[in-house]
């Protein structure tokens, strides 16, 4: 291990603070993260505040703006450019019902690779006239060149993900959303796989929107996500449902139950998209964890995790294993797959090697997804290169009887 990685002590120690590392070999990530006990904590004192006092309304008020301007401050944006949302679909179906569609208007995406939920927002506005232009996959790889070669002058939206869910590699987001920038397409990004590992700029990337979950690298609960729109782009955009806190009073001490009347104006930015009530207790969770990654620091999380997925992947092939997309290198983040892309679903390949090395994961109590036929090992900071030689350990093992 490359003990140069600043603050890589500070990344040993929060080992500790994950209960379920005790129990499990933990490297499912992509499907979900696990919680801290200090991310428990902060649950447990939401939920006697509410048990025991009804609640401090204004508590939770500073807490979710608190959270809104940290979820800004990871990603460099500005807290006017969030909005909260349910999950990663919620946001991505906010931009889609939020644009002014045209007949022969298109969306640019390569559907092989994207999670269903980037796909079928876009097919749902086939009726207002929407096209969705797929762009097929390069080997697995993201088709960058051959998405920004389809543009044309109908292209309203191009969409990607920083990490696809399977098999798990890195888009090239700057060139993309240079691309789109130069082009006046909006450029928006599903950032369920790297957000709280990898390191996001969506100032550097050019990206106009960007949507997220909270339970996977951001370690915190289902039910609750942001969504990043830049400001040019968000006041371009009527939210298909409205309201209290989507609605600009203007007044700085206008209360939650104040009515306008019907020239009301949308609150600046991506706000306008915020609804009702929030998911307050996986607010507080968001705190917890938020405030968790930023002690780490996101960059010194990202040099470290990918560092354990690349001696990973190394110690796969040198075992014999088909390590999706070959040696690490730019493509490999946090995220390592093995197998056929394509050979199956998520319980089951046509491998019948593959099949064998998953199940024989399991019953040593490896925690691990298999997405499209290929396993995923996805890392977070609280993993460590025990973890990896364990995985190592049992592939040789295994290999050995075959």
């Amino acid at each position: 291990m490359d003990h140069s990685i600043p603050n890589i002590e500070r990344m040993l120690n929060a080992r500790s603070d994950f209960p379920a590392l005790e129990r499990w070999t933990y490297l499912d990530l992509g499907g979900r993260g696990v919680l801290s006990r200090t991310v428990r904590a902060a649950i447990d004192a939401h939920l006697d505040e509410r048990t025991f006092n009804g609640g401090d309304k204004e508590l939770m008020f500073r807490r979710t703006e608190a959270v809104r301007s940290t979820f800004a401050q990871f990603i460099n944006a500005s807290a006017d450019e969030v909005a909260y949302t349910k999950n990663v679909s919620d946001g991505l179906n906010m931009v889609a019902t939020g644009l002014e569609w045209k007949p022969g208007d298109n969306v640019i995406a390569c559907s092989d690779l994207e999670h269903p939920n980037n796909v079928y927002p876009w097919l749902n506005q086939a009726r207002n006239g929407l096209t969705l232009r797929p762009i097929p996959h390069r080997q697995g790889h993201m088709p960058v060149d051959e998405m920004i070669a389809a543009i044309d002058d109908r292209t309203r939206v191009l969409t990607a993900s920083t990490v696809t869910f399977s098999p798990g590699f890195r888009t090239d987001m700057e060139k993309l959303g240079r691309a789109c920038r130069a082009r006046n397409v909006l450029f928006l990004v599903d950032a369920a796989q790297s957000a709280g590992v990898l390191d996001i700029d969506v100032e550097r990337s050019a990206i106009d929107a960007l949507s997220v979950s909270t339970q996977k690298g951001l370690l915190g609960l289902y039910g609750m996500g942001f969504l990043y729109i830049r400001k040019q782009w968000a006041e371009q955009m009527k939210p298909a449902y409205l309201a209290r806190f989507g609605v600009d009073l203007g007044d700085s001490d206008a209360h939650e139950s104040d009515v306008g009347d019907a020239s009301f104006a949308f609150m600046p930015g991506a706000r306008r998209f915020d609804l009702g009530n929030y998911n307050y207790i996986a607010i507080a969770a968001a705190e917890a964890s938020l405030g968790f990654l930023q002690n780490l620091g996101i960059r010194n999380i990202e040099a470290y995790t990918v560092g354990l997925a690349h001696a990973l992947a190394k110690g796969l092939i040198e075992l014999g294993y088909p390590v999706c997309g070959g040696a690490p290198g730019a493509h490999v983040g946090h995220t390592v797959t093995v197998g056929q892309y394509g050979s199956g679903g998520d319980k089951a390949t046509s491998d019948e090697k593959m099949n064998r090395f998953y199940h024989h994961l399991l019953e040593n109590r490896v925690k691990l997804s298999m997405r499209r036929g290929v396993l995923r090992f996805s890392l977070h900071a609280y993993n460590n290169m025990d973890d990896v030689n364990r995985v190592l350990e049992l592939a040789r093992g295994l290999a050995g009887r075959q």
